[in-house]
């Protein structure tokens, strides 16, 4: 059983995760036109990161906390708000697009790195929790060769 510490940290990796499905949905548009050779490693990334949340969500569930799974932290709003500013008025918004999301991926893996620093977590959730940092990993790597194969082939 999750302490209430960690059910907040939990509260808060679930925020991190929307942010990161809402980043996800920035990208998508722009993305395609010019790279429809990407597409299938981007929809894994997706479909993982539902996955996540799905698994956060449960284990708050088991635990039965109250929570709102569609909420959305307010700098993941901000971060939200200043790509789409940065998209309307840069000239190369695809490159700008993806650097701002290497960077929120960096940001969710660094979060999830601090709450694993966290003492109170189950042994299955400590699990959870290190198997997302892995994939969080893996896909700021593939969005750091997303932006370097698109400055190359341009």
């Amino acid at each position: 059983m999750e302490t209430n510490e960690t059910q907040a940290i939990l509260k808060d990796l679930i925020q991190i995760t929307n942010d990161r499905i809402s980043a996800f949905a920035k990208v998508e548009g722009q993305i395609w036109e010019s790279y429809p050779d990407i597409k299938s490693e981007y929809e894994k990334m997706i479909s993982h990161t539902n996955v996540m949340k799905n698994e956060l969500v449960n284990i708050l569930r088991e635990n039965d906390s109250e929570m709102n799974e569609d909420s959305s932290s307010v700098r993941g709003n901000i971060h939200s708000t200043w790509i789409d500013i940065k998209s309307a008025f840069n000239i190369d918004s695809v490159n700008s697009t993806l650097n701002s999301v290497i960077s929120e991926e960096e940001a969710a893996y660094k979060a999830y790195e601090k709450a694993l620093e966290t003492e109170g977590f189950s042994v299955e959730t400590k699990s959870v929790l290190e198997d997302h940092l892995y994939h969080l990993k893996q896909s700021h790597k593939q969005f750091r060769e997303i932006l370097e194969y698109r400055q190359n082939k341009d």
